[in-house]
């Protein structure tokens, strides 16, 4: 497997990622959120969970799904090392969240339908957002639109600035990060068909009938979608998709959008580029620029920051 070392998030990371990520930024009501956000959300409560009611992987818990973790970690560059947990549940998924201990959730699922060079594709993906620094963003796309979703007075004023082009930014960003996760699962396998297998089964991929499945009729099955957008009416329906037209607004896009982004991009001169060292090796910064602190004096703290926050509410609407 390649070593990309002193690689940037740069070299990687998907113009679309960076597209809506930006459209984000520019919204009113994300400053706010992302001052504030660090003030009343804290890692420490889901890294207790996860201590008390999963597996953490190590040396001598999941050798073998450490030592491929590691290699990834080494080979991404990435430091220091991050957490990772093995979760008991038969949905095939994963997650990466956290700033200041940023870790790494695998589903049992995952470990259940996949062979082992396609949970490392899992674990190269989820390790692309952890590089991209994609965590914070995700923590606080959470976070604003629970409070969106709850009391007024519950949520410190905050529902009033979640508006829903902020939401809708929000997730179609998140979409738009998995591209470049994707890209990063893809250098460090550095073998295009385990990465699209990963995707597949993650799909619809059965353990009892996986010799059924077919890679090539994947791939055509992600062509026949792409085709569907010469009809214009098509890609109105796509954008109700994702956007709750069913119910929710999706975290992800399609698998087989997925396919053919990813394939795209293998075939591209960048990628070429990148796999003969020739890459960006500045320090990634990470999607947003906002410091994380550990709580000290809790109960006198919050008071404080959420008499601090109604001030600048009524700033705000005051200036309206």
């Amino acid at each position: 497997m390649p070593t990309y070392t002193g690689i940037s998030s740069e070299a990687f990371r998907h113009p679309l990622d960076r597209q809506a990520e930006q459209a984000l930024r520019n919204l009113p009501g994300f400053d706010l959120i992302a001052r504030k956000f660090v003030e009343f959300i804290y890692e420490r409560p889901q890294l207790v969970y996860l201590m008390g009611n999963t597996i953490q992987v190590g040396p001598r818990q999941y050798s073998t799904i450490y030592q491929m973790f590691r290699e990834c970690v080494r080979d991404l560059d990435i430091y220091p090392e991050p957490a990772l947990f093995v979760l008991q549940n038969p949905q095939a998924n994963s997650y990466a969240l956290g700033q200041e201990n940023p870790y790494i959730v695998i589903n049992t699922g995952i470990l259940d339908l996949l062979d082992e060079v396609e949970i490392r594709a899992v674990l190269a993906h989820e390790l692309g957002h952890i590089k991209c620094g994609h965590t914070i963003l995700i923590q606080m796309a959470m976070w604003a639109m629970s409070a969106a979703s709850s009391l007024g007075e519950l949520t410190f004023g905050i529902g009033n600035f979640v508006t829903q082009a902020l939401i809708y930014a929000f997730f179609e960003w998140r979409r738009k990060a998995e591209l470049s996760a994707d890209r990063a699962a893809l250098l460090l396998i550095d073998d295009l068909n385990p990465v699209m297998s990963s995707m597949m089964k993650l799909s619809g991929g059965s353990i009892k009938y996986a010799h059924e499945c077919s890679l090539q009729e994947f791939i055509r099955q992600s062509e026949n979608y792409k085709a569907l957008d010469s009809d214009g009416l098509n890609q109105v329906y796509k954008f109700l998709l994702y956007n709750g037209a069913q119910g929710m607004m999706l975290t992800h896009p399609f698998a087989v959008e997925r396919v053919h982004y990813l394939r795209e991009w293998a075939v591209s001169e960048e990628y070429q580029q990148i796999r003969q060292g020739n890459y960006q090796r500045s320090p990634a910064s990470g999607a947003v620029n906002v410091t994380s602190k550990s709580p000290e004096n809790d109960p006198e703290n919050l008071r404080r920051q959420i008499e601090e926050l109604q001030r600048e509410i009524n700033r705000i609407k005051r200036s309206e």
